[in-house]
């Protein structure tokens, strides 16, 4: 599951970049950049928890990354109400973090202390 939860959170981190690119210019520094280091912070999280020994470190950065795509869906749900992105892309992009969040959550669950 883990290695499928990296390759999902890839998965997004590219459609995310790539959305955010076809943003308007004006906001390339604004939610164009904070897309692209939420998106990135996911997979990179979750890549770095599992390098982690301890079940607190590991469970530490899976709650980073479960914040991170928080921060994501936020960000494209605004960029959903401007009408700044198609719906089609949209509806992709929140099927991966439905997706992302159900197993981080029971990730996170299953490396709770018993």
């Amino acid at each position: 599951m883990e290695t499928t939860l990296w390759k999902k959170a890839m998965e997004l981190a590219e459609l995310a970049c790539r959305n955010a690119a076809r943003l308007p210019s004006e906001e390339r520094y604004g939610i164009r950049l904070q897309i692209t280091r939420a998106a990135v912070s996911i997979a990179s999280n979750i890549a770095e928890g599992w390098t982690r020994e301890s079940k607190n470190e590991r469970r530490q950065f899976l709650a980073i990354a479960h914040g991170s795509l928080s921060e994501l869906n936020t960000q494209l749900l605004l960029c959903s109400r401007l009408n700044w992105l198609p719906p089609d892309l949209l509806t992709t992009s929140f099927g991966l973090l439905d997706e992302i969040s159900r197993m981080l959550t029971t990730l996170r669950q299953r490396s709770r202390p018993a």
